[in-house]
């Protein structure tokens, strides 16, 4: 982890921290599933991740809304929209770019692998009807 990054995790309070490292494993892990290599920096401030043939995730953690966290797709894409859709209960939605959870329940471990790896095969999936999923 470049030392930029790590500083970033340091900065944020516990669970909010823990929550996020484990995030963080779970794209190096569907990334490994999917035979890609992600590219970890920080964008506006945040966790960045992305791949090429995807569109790139950000998340973070806000002072603003202390007991959620939050991924970030880009704004044009159809990720939000789509998981909205195909997911409704499984994240709080917020316009188009933001999905987030709580930090007191478990990492919701299937429906994120959904979202990533849907976010990793995107320029592949983004003309299927609801990404084919």
């Amino acid at each position: 982890m470049k030392e930029e990054i790590k500083t970033k995790f340091e900065s944020y309070p516990e669970p909010a921290q823990s929550i996020l490292l484990q995030l963080r494993e779970l794209i190096f892990a569907v990334a490994a599933q999917s035979g890609v290599s992600v590219d970890e920096s920080l964008k506006w401030g945040e966790p960045s991740y992305a791949v090429k043939g995807g569109t790139p995730l950000r998340f973070d953690w806000k002072t603003k809304s202390p007991e959620s966290v939050s991924i970030y797709f880009h704004c044009q894409s159809l990720m939000v929209d789509t998981l909205r859709e195909v997911m409704p209960e499984a994240f709080s939605y917020s316009g188009n770019r933001e999905l987030s959870f709580p930090l007191n329940q478990p990492l919701p471990d299937k429906a994120l692998r959904v979202c990533i790896k849907a976010a990793f095969t995107y320029q592949s999936r983004r003309k299927l009807p609801l990404l084919g999923l």
